[in-house]
């Protein structure tokens, strides 16, 4: 039971993550079909770089952290507070990537990435990544 309702919370972190993007993707012009395609390339990003040996061992476990973090039912802010809730699980995946970025330069998220160019930039974009 508790793995179906941690997952119900990150299927409703990815539905905040695709509004979020939705939103400032529209604002910029960009194509709404990409957004819907930067949630599933960040989670496969994730799962890339926490197997990413080129990654040190600290770097790596952030992203366990990150990964644990958004998967478990019980977060600091419980995921069923509408919108306030999911923000704990946001603030844990940018402090993961963060993280990646500082050891292994944004070349590393670059290197893992699964999605288009255009998703990468989103991405680079809206974690405010420096260019």
């Amino acid at each position: 039971m508790h793995l179906l309702i941690g997952f119900g919370s990150a299927l409703a972190l990815v539905g905040l993550l695709l509004v979020i993007g939705a939103v400032h993707a529209v604002r910029r012009g960009e194509a709404l079909r990409d957004i819907a395609m930067l949630v599933p390339s960040l989670a496969r990003l994730l799962a890339r770089l926490a197997r990413d040996r080129t990654l040190p061992f600290r770097v790596r476990a952030r992203i366990y952290v990150a990964i644990a973090y958004n998967v478990q039912p019980i977060n600091l802010i419980p995921d069923f507070v509408p919108v306030v809730g999911m923000v704990d699980n946001v603030i844990v995946i940018l402090w993961a990537l963060h993280g990646t970025v500082r050891a292994g330069g944004r070349e590393a998220i670059t290197r893992n990435w699964p999605g288009t160019p255009e998703g990468l930039a989103t991405v680079f974009r809206l974690a405010r990544f420096e260019e």
